[in-house]
């Protein structure tokens, strides 16, 4: 689902290797990316990519992982549980919680690979997936240096509302979610919330870049059938209670923050890097020019990106 993926193997470049887990009972569907001429004897540093949220591990967290591959290093990029080829029920649940686990979950995987130094494990999150990345390293001081990119902070936007566009509606939307968990609980049909189809009229009448070029990336010309703007409005209840910029300061960890400078969501990474007191070396970088969904796939973007993430990992693992 992105330009120059890895369609097989070939001897002498970064190889592809699918692999599934368990967590907590639940199987998880993960790509494994190996450094060309990799040699499971040798240590290598290594780097977790935690997908956007309704990503899969086949769109824009599999081609920074391809990329960081390129750049010697071993690489992960894993379906959230609940979502794409990973297993858990109800599908499309997208709570915190487990998505932070998922981050945890992966670094017990990764660190136990073949050829894996677990001393030098490094983090990227994207989008929704940054998220998650800043409160899993909060805790989670196997991650050595941790990066986002067009961080996107799930919970404020679920309780506020995009640019906090629904502030006056957080106790009705809060209704739906109880009333939507309680019909779950006795066994009735799932409420999703979301947007499950969009036409081109309605695409173009978006006004936000975030969800007009969202949906265009999501829904034509990266789609992917295991990949959904759909969640579980029970999920709500969850998500409307959790902020990741809360306890920023307990990342002590090397921290690199990357948003494009036209990107409308760039308030968040604003927010949640100024309550980084505490992390070393922190950085705030600006990809010039680039809207937050840009960064998921134009080249121009997508190479400062990695050329700025390649840096960072070799200064601090």
């Amino acid at each position: 689902m992105y330009d120059g993926a890895i369609t097989r193997n070939e001897k002498g470049k970064v190889n592809i290797h699918p692999v599934t887990y368990k967590l907590n009972g639940i199987d998880i569907a993960a790509n494994v990316y190996t450094p060309a001429d990799y040699d499971p004897s040798k240590k290598y540093p290594a780097i977790v990519v935690a997908h956007p949220n309704g990503g899969i591990k086949e769109q824009v967290s599999g081609l920074y992982a391809q990329r960081l591959a390129e750049h010697g290093y071993i690489t992960i990029a894993a379906d959230a549980a609940y979502q794409g080829a990973s297993g858990g029920e109800p599908r499309h649940t997208d709570n915190p919680a487990y998505r932070t686990e998922d981050i945890h979950g992966v670094a017990d995987f990764i660190t136990r690979y073949a050829g894996v130094d677990a001393d030098r494990l490094g983090i990227l999150g994207i989008c929704g997936g940054g998220g998650y990345t800043l409160k899993a390293a909060q805790s989670d001081k196997r991650f050595k240096a941790v990066a986002t990119l067009s961080m996107f902070n799930s919970g404020e936007v679920r309780r506020n509302g995009f640019q906090n566009s629904q502030l006056n509606t957080i106790q009705e939307r809060l209704e739906q979610a109880t009333k939507a968990r309680a019909q779950e609980a006795a066994g009735g049909e799932i409420i999703y919330a979301g947007v499950a189809s969009i036409t081109d009229e309605e695409i173009a009448k978006t006004s936000t870049d975030l969800y007009r070029e969202g949906y265009v990336y999501y829904y034509r010309t990266h789609a992917h059938p295991n990949s959904t703007f759909l969640y579980t409005m029970s999920s709500l209840l969850d998500l409307m209670t959790w902020d990741a910029a809360t306890n920023m300061d307990m990342i002590n960890q090397p921290l690199l923050m990357m948003a494009g400078s036209k990107a409308d969501t760039k308030y968040m990474t604003d927010e949640a890097f100024s309550k980084a007191t505490n992390a070393k070396n922190k950085e705030l970088f600006l990809i010039d020019g680039a809207t937050h969904i840009q960064t998921y796939w134009k080249p121009e973007y997508v190479s400062q990106a990695v050329k700025k993430l390649v840096s960072f990992y070799q200064t601090n693992l």
